[in-house]
């Protein structure tokens, strides 16, 4: 690949970490749980970049990620079969993110709540959570797709 795509995964996985989000807004840190905060992470990654970019490097971009997806679940020890029923899930789940994130801007703040408790079968008190996808979503406005592929970015929100 001509550009370094495993920067922009490590940083997705770098924003993912936070302990905040799954202190507060997931029954158990577990893979599942780990993996649905990461596609969140992408799928604004996505609609931010997806405009501005070619076509096809982004479509790269969604493959390595991807593939790297599967190489993590793999490492896990998951079987061939296994891999790829959860692959398919996985898929699944994250073009149904990718739909609710792409009206993201359009919603009311009660809205973006209310979304966000649906996704994560949370009761209480969950916005916290939609500031913080807000506040990346005006950090990825203001990054270019180049700074992903340079390093590690620390954010500062």
């Amino acid at each position: 690949m001509s550009k370094n795509y495993i920067n922009i995964y490590n940083n997705l996985v770098n924003f993912s970490r936070n302990k905040k989000l799954f202190k507060t807004f997931t029954k158990e840190d577990v893979f599942s749980d780990r993996l649905f905060i990461f596609m969140l992470h992408f799928g604004f990654f996505l609609k931010n970049f997806k405009n501005n970019e070619k076509q096809q490097e982004i479509q790269n971009i969604y493959d390595y990620i991807f593939k790297q997806l599967e190489l993590s679940i793999r490492e896990i020890g998951y079987g061939d079969m296994s891999i790829n029923k959860k692959m398919k899930t996985y898929l699944s789940t994250f073009h149904y993110l990718l739909k609710k994130i792409d009206i993201w801007e359009k919603l009311s703040n009660n809205k973006k709540d209310d979304l966000l408790r649906d996704l994560f079968d949370y009761n209480g008190d969950i916005e916290d959570l939609s500031k913080y996808f807000e506040k990346y979503r005006l950090f990825l406005t203001k990054s270019s797709l180049n700074s992903f592929t340079k390093g590690v970015i620390n954010p500062d929100f």
